[in-house]
């Protein structure tokens, strides 16, 4: 393949951030290429939490009970449990329902955790086919796997993409490009956009060097006298790890620290497996499937995520310590904001100020995410342990006391996080049309749902037992909670007269006027609220704002 090729947009990178923005892309119509260097998916399970609110725009998407069928079995216990070494004390456990006692219990959940859907525990690999066929089904989508980014210009009015493989080269010219190419991201360093924030944290475990293998134990279950978990905590003074099912079988993952002076790559089969058993303690057979190393101890924000039409989303502009996994799930929200702005701005109904809220809006989520996880990291890596933990004796006993009422603690601060996975706002942002009213505290552990603009849409099951989700429509929704649809007639006018897709939802279900806490609400199609108040507005000057033109 050589020459030029046309597309709207050219995705540079075909992990989550890529794949989603696709999918986004694709689902409105628009033309996306996507550059993927590697030539066969990562069979490496990285990732392995899908977050609530993620699942929630898998659930917008269509393809929730797609995600929900990969991973562990739908009756395997999702519990975090901590021990000394697998096959001895166990020292707290933390536990979490089944992916089918997941879908029964949402229906009846309320406050903080009143969602359409709940977390899935389901590795980064399964996930990742999931997407990649949902983009691939979109007929404006071309994946190409084995090409190469190797240049990248703005021309003001366009940018082009070199690009080659194995097979040819080829330019790619398109209106934007998106940069979804890692950590290391090539285009980042070619922009000369650098990171800020925290290199190199100093922690017991999880700050430093990180080793992983995938293996797999057909016995393993056999031989661990404790009952299953999702993710299993080695806790010693000579082997801090945890250890994640993958397929609720025969294959596990297996992450641990290693010394500044050791490199990943010099580590032998052998050596591998004795750190194993070193979290073990039980003669085990295991065979290593894949390895790979990665650095804890990173909360990093790019100065930018845009320059000129080239925009940026994933770890390609924040890296976490991957703690409550918020580096993936924060990722695909980088692109669930991004391909509707992108869609809006290319169908020309989309202003001039709007893709600058891209940066505006997912910046501010980045910086809090990434203190999230770096405080999640401290609670688990600077924990001191007693000497005497693995003891039988009474000091022992109380060594591992102390220690459980730690972990205990701190399963419930990493992995029952809805303020974090529901609570994040876009507060200052101009195409959020602000009611004066002030939303609630930012805590992790803790949502309270609000309509207050610059958050989530809140959530509630409908009198048919539908989810509000089910009824949004794809772009803007216009929901008339008081009952009285006429109220709606203003904005359907100005939506038609400024070429905006807008649905107009009634809510009857009692309580639903209380929570959004106004007549109206206006819901954007990453399902934030945009506005909210009564007939009496201006709705051509609130729909001018929240799509992008500056001063209404």
């Amino acid at each position: 393949m050589n020459g030029t090729q046309d597309c709207d947009v050219v995705i540079i990178g075909g992990g989550p951030c890529g794949l989603m923005l696709a999918i986004e892309l694709g689902r409105r119509g628009i033309s996306a290429i996507l550059l993927e260097e590697r030539t066969t998916p990562s069979r490496f399970p990285s990732a392995n939490a899908t977050q609530a609110r993620t699942m929630e725009h898998y659930r917008r998407l269509g393809f929730a009970e797609k995600v929900r069928a990969e991973g562990l079995p739908p009756d395997y216990p999702t519990d975090i449990a901590y021990f000394t070494r697998y096959t001895k004390h166990e020292l707290a456990r933390f536990s979490l329902p089944s992916a089918r006692a997941a879908r029964e219990m949402v229906k009846t959940l309320s406050g903080s955790w009143s969602a359409a859907e709940l977390p899935h525990r389901v590795s980064q690999i399964f996930v990742e086919d999931v997407l990649r066929g949902e983009a691939a089904a979109c007929p404006t989508v071309s994946l190409r796997p084995g090409w190469r980014m190797t240049a990248i210009r703005d021309n003001g009015d366009g940018v082009e993409v070199d690009a080659e493989s194995g097979s040819g080269r080829v330019t790619l010219r398109a209106s934007y490009a998106v940069a979804a190419d890692g950590g290391s991201s090539p285009t980042r360093k070619m922009l000369g956009i650098n990171y800020a924030g925290e290199t190199g944290a100093v922690r017991d475990f999880m700050g430093g060097r990180m080793f992983a293998i995938h293996f797999r134990a057909p016995k393993l279950y056999d031989v661990l006298p404790h009952p299953r978990a999702w993710m299993y905590w080695a806790i010693n003074h000579e082997r801090r790890a945890f250890m994640a099912a993958v397929n609720g079988r025969d294959e596990f993952t297996f992450h641990t620290q290693i010394g500044p002076d050791m490199r990943a790559r010099d580590i032998s089969d052998a050596q591998a497996i004795a750190m194993f058993h070193e979290g073990f303690a039980t003669p085990l057979d295991i065979e290593i499937i894949g390895r790979s190393s990665w650095n804890a101890g990173y909360t990093l924000v790019a100065e930018k995520f845009q320059q000129g039409r080239i925009l940026m989303g994933g770890d390609a502009v924040h890296l976490f310590t991957p703690t409550g996994g918020l580096g993936y799930n924060t990722a695909v929200e980088d692109a669930v904001n991004l391909g509707w702005k992108l869609a809006a701005v290319l169908k020309g109904w989309g202003g001039p100020a709007l893709l600058k809220t891209y940066e505006i809006e997912r910046q501010m989520i980045a910086r809090r995410n990434t203190t999230y996880a770096r405080g999640f990291a401290d609670s688990v890596g600077l924990f001191a342990l007693p000497a005497e933990i693995e003891q039988d004796t009474p000091a022992g006993e109380a060594a591992r006391k102390v220690t459980g009422d730690h972990y205990n603690h701190h399963a419930r601060f990493e992995f029952n996080i809805p303020g974090i996975t529901f609570g994040g706002r876009y507060d200052g942002s101009p195409i959020i049309a602000t009611d004066g009213t002030a939303p609630p505290p930012d805590s992790p552990n803790t949502y309270v749902p609000t309509g207050c603009p610059g958050g989530r849409a809140p959530h509630l099951w409908l009198d048919n037992g539908r989810s509000l989700y089910d009824t949004l429509g794809f772009e803007f929704t216009l929901l008339v909670l008081n009952q009285n649809v006429a109220d709606a007639a203003k904005f359907r006018d100005a939506a038609q007269t400024q070429n905006i897709p807008l649905s107009i939802v009634a809510v009857a279900t009692e309580g639903a006027r209380d929570l959004y806490g106004a007549d109206l609400a206006l819901i954007r199609p990453d399902q934030i609220v945009a506005w909210r108040g009564n007939a009496s507005a201006d709705a051509a000057t609130v729909l001018r704002q929240v799509i992008g033109h500056p001063n209404g």
